[in-house]
């Protein structure tokens, strides 16, 4: 069977995506910092660092495939997600109740065909998510618990 080159990349791309499964799962957007540690640790994630700023704090774990970086608010509640990897992180995990919300609104878009850059937004949640083959990117953000002050491009 001789198929395009088009077609054999996009087969190839399903089945690593297929073989890799959809990642690990981390700390749930809108839920306390307990979550990234109970999940790292259940995963086998390993924890690469914690930084601290003025209004935030952001704990990364990494697993095989991609880095996953939360953003807490100083009491402890993940306000935002971030993700850069060989594969997309489980939003159904990451997301957690805001999920179905997040599902809905991506329903309601149009499909563009190609498109590389994607956003959704819920009444709840703001998904948006880039990049291509071997370096898929995105950040998941729930607007009313980013702290003041704090400017939505910080999240990556």
């Amino acid at each position: 069977m001789n198929l395009p080159n088009s077609t054999l990349l996009v087969l190839m791309g399903l089945l690593t995506f297929a073989l890799a499964g959809s990642g690990p799962a981390h700390a749930t957007l809108g839920e306390g910092s307990d979550s990234i540690a109970k999940d790292r640790k259940a995963l086998s994630a390993v924890k690469r660092a914690t930084t601290s700023h003025a209004k935030y704090s952001v704990q990364e774990v990494a697993s095989d495939a991609t880095v996953v970086r939360e953003f807490l608010t100083p009491s402890g509640v993940v306000f935002a997600i971030a993700w850069k990897g060989l594969v997309p992180p489980d939003l159904t995990v990451l997301l957690g109740s805001y999920f179905d919300e997040y599902k809905e609104a991506k329903r309601q878009l149009p499909r563009k065909h190609g498109q590389r850059r994607s956003r959704v937004k819920g009444d709840r949640v703001v998904v948006e998510t880039w990049g291509h083959m071997r370096n898929l990117q995105g950040r998941a953000y729930d607007p009313a618990l980013v702290p003041t002050g704090v400017r939505i491009d910080e999240i990556h």
